[in-house]
């Protein structure tokens, strides 16, 4: 793997992206072991900066996101997910997790 940009805690940005509708679905943070996770998985996994453990996206809810592709920005600082998401992926139910300002 590629090296990242990593903040002073060891974590990068993540966008997940919808893969047939291009829709951004939301910004996770992620570390090494988290990205080895999902490559391996083929399912989002995050590292949750409130519980300080890995996560995967669904593991709750049941909406997982299927992670087809992973690619890294030009600077090496910040992910993008590539997903086919089961269902929403906001927990409040909604598609995305961004919203009109």
């Amino acid at each position: 793997m590629k090296t990242l940009d990593q903040d002073s805690v060891g974590l990068v940005p993540v966008v997940v992206q919808d893969e047939a509708t291009r829709q951004v679905l939301m910004l996770g943070f992620a570390n090494y072991e988290a990205i080895e996770k999902t490559k391996e998985t083929g399912l989002a996994t995050f590292w949750s900066r409130s519980r300080n453990e890995l996560w995967v996206k669904g593991a709750t809810s049941g909406n997982f996101l299927h992670v087809t592709s992973i690619r890294a920005d030009c600077d090496d600082d910040a992910l993008l997910f590539l997903a086919t998401p089961d269902g929403p992926t906001c927990h409040t139910g909604a598609t995305s997790c961004f919203d009109a300002v």
